[in-house]
């Protein structure tokens, strides 16, 4: 991961680590065009948004591992080679959450059914990730947001450690994103030139959270 030290994120606990422009825009289209032509029975349909398992459903008595389609193992992969994962502990599963312009996702962890490190890919638009402390508080408007990320389209953001453990994550259900360079804390390390107070339009966005699942059973399914 060395080659990764100048895009730790600063001042945010251990360890954010933001990579902008990790995919091309050629790769971008083809993931947009796979997640849109996936068959409808794929899909699961939630409140607020959509998304797609790959690789399995994460259970708690084990993920029935199934075959990743080639054109997702290639982003697998790709995330695979940077060493941010444990030779023995590679990623195995991928979650692709639809988001369309106002959509978002309440305060959460990903909890103990992963291996603690979280890589997410962005295709189609940016969006804001807000962090909030983890606390006994079950509600949201009583925490305190603690600082947020810019997540661009085609950027990779890792998380570990700390921000894994200790920390929840959010997508705040809003059109549009203000820029504030005191809350915004990788606006340094983006791909793109931004200014202070600068109005974003969200657009739809696809976000690829590739993981590792390490309690799996050994029945295989292979998926067409």
């Amino acid at each position: 991961m060395d080659k990764y030290n100048k895009n730790v994120v600063p001042e945010v606990p251990n360890l954010a680590i933001y990579v902008p422009n990790f995919v091309t825009e050629e790769e971008e289209s083809e993931i947009v065009k796979h997640v849109n032509n996936a068959p409808l029975p794929k899909w699961t349909q939630l409140s607020h948004r959509r998304l797609q398992n790959w690789g399995g459903l994460p259970h708690p008595k084990g993920m029935i591992a199934e075959d990743i389609p080639d054109w997702l193992q290639k982003y697998v992969n790709k995330i695979s080679v940077c060493n941010i994962f444990e030779k023995n502990k590679l990623p195995n599963h991928v979650l692709i959450n639809e988001y369309l312009p106002g959509q978002g996702i309440m305060a959460h962890s990903d909890g103990p059914l992963f291996y603690p490190t979280v890589t997410t890919i962005s295709c189609g638009s940016h969006t804001f990730l807000d962090f909030y402390k983890n606390s006994d508080s079950s509600e949201t408007q009583q925490r305190t947001l603690e600082f947020s990320i810019l997540l661009e389209r085609r950027s990779l953001l890792i998380l570990q450690g700390d921000l894994y453990h200790h920390y929840l994550h959010s997508i705040a259900e809003r059109d549009t994103d203000i820029l504030s360079k005191s809350l915004v804390k990788n606006l340094n390390i983006c791909g793109d030139q931004f200014s202070e107070g600068q109005t974003l339009h969200r657009g739809v966005r696809l976000s690829l959270t590739i993981r590792h699942v390490p309690k799996t059973t050994k029945l295989k399914l292979k998926i067409g």
